[in-house]
């Protein structure tokens, strides 16, 4: 790894610190309790942060290669909803497919990456073929995604889903903390993609393309190609994180996903990633997830309204996108 990306990410996990200790020290002086202290928030933190945060590692790929993606909170809506209609058990007499229930669990997961992957993979053609901006098409898909969500079942939520599939949102106990699955799966999946990113080719052309389009299509790389790669893999990375979002909620509702697009934007751009292209890091993205998922939990812990978190939280991004400005210019 590169010695920059290295003092990124080190600063990077100082603020982390340095945020966790202010929350730290408020709590005893408001609240009277500790906020590292408790192991059950602590839990949820890392949990919700997992989920948003697969879908961060996918997006992180997007914009390293100079694109963006609006659609990866619709389709993790429309694929909670499709894997949890193929994961119902058979005492639901109202069913989605009541002749497809008690189905083995890796039928809905692959069901749900499948759908994610093709989302993706539509988004990659239409912007590698046709040369429309990916804001546009991705914004497009969003929309048409969270359609399809509702008409699927009718805006009906899907319940009473079957053990084997909900086991994927288990606990494990780790030295005395509840580790969750998604947690596992979104570590497992940061190491994956850093490997990728950083030791393949597939990485060497994100970046390629990212920082130079021109460059990279004199040198000899197939840029269509590769971005439909890229955006596949950002959709099928959203589609494990809807399905893992209906297994935690052992359901599929029709509003799930909303707005994690958006945190996956901010969980990147907070690492450093650059919306300009050519630059960020997967273990960037990962400490910024982080940030934004202590933000969000220690400001609830200290009774701070919605209203005022949402403006914190523009700000904190709108921060974010400034330093890297300057600092590009620099």
């Amino acid at each position: 790894m590169k010695k920059r990306e290295l003092s990124v990410e080190f600063s990077m996990l100082a603020v982390l610190l340095g945020i966790a200790l202010v929350f730290e020290i408020l709590g005893w002086i408001y609240m009277g309790q500790s906020f590292l202290a408790n192991k059950p928030r602590l839990s949820i933190i890392v949990l919700q942060v997992s989920v948003v945060g697969v879908i961060a590692i996918g997006v992180t790929q997007v914009i390293i290669a100079g694109g963006i993606d609006l659609s990866s909170g619709s389709i993790v809506g429309l694929v909670a909803m499709v894997s949890a209609s193929l994961a119902q058990a058979s005492f639901n007499d109202a069913a989605v497919y009541p002749k497809l229930t008690d189905l083995p669990a890796i039928l809905p997961i692959l069901a749900g990456l499948a759908v994610g992957l093709a989302a993706g993979a539509v988004n990659g053609i239409i912007i590698a073929k046709e040369k429309i901006p990916s804001f546009i098409v991705t914004l497009g898909m969003m929309v048409s995604a969270r359609g399809l969500t509702q008409w699927y079942t009718d805006g009906v939520p899907v319940a009473m889903l079957t053990p084997q599939f909900t086991w994927l949102a288990r606990s494990f106990n780790v030295l005395g903390f509840p580790v969750p699955m998604p947690v596992i799966v979104f570590l497992a999946l940061a190491v994956i993609c850093h490997i990728a990113l950083g030791y393949t080719r597939y990485g060497k052309f994100t970046y390629a393309i990212g920082a130079n389009a021109l460059a990279a299509r004199v040198s000899g790389i197939n840029i269509s190609s590769h971005l439909i790669k890229v955006y596949a893999v950002a959709g099928i990375l959203s589609g494990l994180a809807g399905v893992m979002t209906a297994a935690r909620a052992a359901s599929g509702q029709p509003g799930m996903g909303s707005g994690y697009e958006l945190d996956a934007i901010a969980g990147a751009v907070i690492g450093g990633a650059s919306l300009a292209g050519g630059t960020g890091s997967i273990g960037s993205t990962v400490i910024g997830t982080l940030i934004l998922g202590v933000v969000t939990s220690g400001f609830t812990f200290l009774g701070v309204g919605t209203y005022y978190q949402d403006i914190i939280k523009g700000a904190i991004i709108v921060g974010a996108v400034v330093v890297d400005q300057r600092r590009r210019q620099a």
